[in-house]
């Protein structure tokens, strides 16, 4: 028995290895499917609700991926227009940061000519030019995924309102209720949770460039957006998110420290507050996730899809653990998945 299970358990590791391998190869498909997937569940309530309206189908899938290409349309804008003004000030943040590397190396034992070698606008100088055109072919690869994500998506909506109907014909009463309701907890536990993320995120970076308008670091809206987006990457993101601006406040305010002294404090005070304070308030601890749960996650989404994988690993594996939680047989892997907050206050409690 024992080596039945050993058995088991190994072949059900190398076929999650093998599963993984098969949608790394397919990453071109998987990475529009996996987002389309994720859209369909902020998108399907607002489609039911037109078609429960008596809005044709079709009309109702129509004005959401309208919506949907307006926010993409305007987002795109946005991206390229500050990448843009970045890009237009950073000769200048050269010269200053040449400057400050004078200035720190000034009393080093170097050679009288090493100096004058170094050059950061020379040396960086035609990177950030080259960068202009890998923005560009990075917008033209996104249009083409983004036109992936809307067809996978259509498809989706088209059949979320009549998912329920299927079921009731094809399987019996009992079982057609029982398996009807725990798809539509997992829908709307998932759909809650994408929703409160995306509301949490943008909250985060509002507050970003709010504090660094006041604080007068340039291109406040930028690293707003950044935080934004970052925030879909626990603990790591808020990071990688707040090094830039910190960097740019201690080349723009060079030699004075108190600017990036207070820029590093407040975005801290801000990370810790909306990521250990305001998230777990709202959402709970049935949706927390282990520590160890996100590294994997990010360690294993970012293997095989990259940075995007990163961005999705956190809302995939909440996914999973929604999906687990509403299985009994599975109920053990979402509560080793959860952070274990809950359990411990229970027996606290008791």
């Amino acid at each position: 028995m024992k080596r039945s299970n050993l058995m088991v358990g190994l072949l059900s590791v190398l076929v999650v290895f093998c599963v993984a391998a098969a949608f790394k190869a397919a990453y071109t498909v998987v990475i529009p499917l996996m987002i389309a997937w994720l859209l369909s569940y902020i998108c399907g309530p607002v489609v039911n609700w037109l078609v429960h309206k008596r809005v044709p189908l079709g009309v109702g899938v129509f004005a959401v991926l309208m919506l949907v290409l307006v926010v993409c349309y305007f987002c795109g804008v946005f991206l390229g227009g500050r990448v843009r003004d970045v890009l237009a000030e950073s000769p200048k943040y050269l010269a200053q940061l040449s400057q400050i590397y004078q200035d720190a190396t000034s009393n080093l034992d170097l050679p009288e000519d090493f100096l004058a070698d170094v050059n950061w606008v020379e040396q960086l100088g035609p990177k950030l030019a080259a960068l202009s055109g890998s923005v560009a072919v990075f917008m033209g690869n996104f249009l083409g995924k983004l036109m992936l994500v809307l067809i996978f998506l259509v498809f989706m909506l088209l059949g979320k309102p009549y998912f329920k109907y299927k079921v009731a014909a094809a399987f019996p009463d009992e079982r057609a209720d029982t398996f009807t309701t725990m798809t539509a907890s997992i829908s709307k536990q998932i759909g809650q949770y994408l929703v409160v993320k995306v509301a949490i995120s943008g909250t985060t970076g509002v507050m970003v460039w709010l504090a660094l308008t006041l604080l007068k670091v340039e291109f406040a809206l930028t690293w707003g957006a950044l935080a934004f987006f970052l925030n879909f990457i626990p603990s790591i993101g808020s990071i990688l998110a707040s090094i830039p601006p910190i960097l740019l406040a201690i080349v723009q305010y060079y030699p004075s420290v108190w600017t990036p002294v207070f820029t590093a404090v407040v975005l801290l005070l801000i990370q810790m507050t909306m990521g250990n304070v305001i998230e777990p308030k709202i959402m709970g601890d049935s949706l927390n996730l282990s520590p160890v749960v996100i590294l994997l996650s990010l360690i294993f989404f970012g293997w095989m899809w990259g940075m995007v994988g990163a961005l999705l690993s956190v809302p995939i594996a909440a996914a999973i653990k929604i999906v687990c939680e509403n299985i009994d047989a599975l109920k053990p892997i979402s509560i080793l998945m959860g952070s274990g907050k809950s359990l411990w206050k229970e027996t606290q409690e008791t």
